[in-house]
């Protein structure tokens, strides 16, 4: 099966990278070797990869994830997040490729927790937003998948953040709320499975719910740091409403995948901290 991975060079994007090695990989600024150098807002360019490679498989694992920056520029969050996946399908269609997109539980306002696929969403910033979009545009093409999943770490994300930062004596500001942080290495495997079974439709493939404040705390246990963990209502420099509790249910995807994803545990001996 011929793969075409668009956003290689990121943290899911590197481990899909290992799990499909004879793809085709897009990067935007951080090279990768055997890649194809790709802006995804370049329009014709990305149509024309696509026509040219004629792959069986799109992947886009391409996104604008800071989520203040999407407030900030909402023009390049609606490109990056919501256009460029019409035109990944559109192109798709053509070659009739078969296309995941990998989404956020940003798109549900936080007022609840543990959303399933049935749920309703209600973003409260521009980055679920542009990401609710982007799933519109995906599941207008029969053939597609959306993955929507939560709180991705490897080399960054918040585990990796609260690792460093208590490695270097300072306290960690905790922002008080729940979500469902999954590991770019169990993600892309479960991705896989899924490319293999050529599901369609919505699918969360997500983490346990847990405080961020409760997983810092497990990472300062894990690799024996300072517990210099705080719960705060708001972090400094924040400018966009983040969800209370963007906890996913995965009820389905743990009864279809054989990936064990869920474990907190196990997800936390994927975190890059070298």
């Amino acid at each position: 099966m011929k793969t075409l991975i668009i956003g290689a060079s990121g943290q899911l994007g590197l481990e899909l990278s290992s799990l499909f090695p004879e793809a085709v990989k897009t990067y935007s600024s951080f090279e990768i070797p055997g890649g194809v150098k790709l802006d995804v807002t370049d329009f014709p360019r990305l149509e024309d990869l696509i026509l040219k490679v004629r792959p069986d498989a799109v992947i886009n694992a391409s996104a604008f994830t800071d989520v203040d920056g999407c407030e900030k520029d909402r023009q390049k969050a609606i490109k990056v997040n919501a256009e460029a996946v019409k035109h990944i399908v559109r192109a798709s269609r053509v070659v009739e490729a078969y296309v995941v997109h990998v989404s956020t539980d940003y798109v549900f306002d936080g007022e609840r927790g543990l959303y399933s696929e049935l749920d309703l969403p209600h973003p409260i910033n521009y980055y679920g937003l542009s990401k609710l979009l982007g799933e519109a545009y995906a599941l207008s093409y029969d053939d597609s998948l959306v993955v929507r999943t939560s709180g991705v770490f490897r080399h960054k994300g918040f585990p990796t953040f609260v690792y460093k930062t208590l490695k270097s004596g300072n306290v960690v500001n905790a922002y008080k709320g729940y979500y469902s942080p999954i590991s770019a290495r169990l993600l892309a495997k479960a991705i896989k499975e899924l490319v293999d079974m050529r599901k369609t439709g919505l699918i969360h493939v997500a983490g346990e719910r847990i405080s961020r404040y409760d997983l810092a705390m497990k990472v300062a246990e894990l690799f024996n740091l300072p517990k210099l963990v705080k719960e705060v209502d708001n972090v400094e420099g924040w400018i966009a409403k983040r969800p209370f509790d963007s906890s996913l249910d995965v009820t389905r995807a743990r009864k279809l995948l054989s990936t064990e994803f869920y474990s907190l545990e196990e997800n936390l001996k994927y975190m890059v901290v070298s």
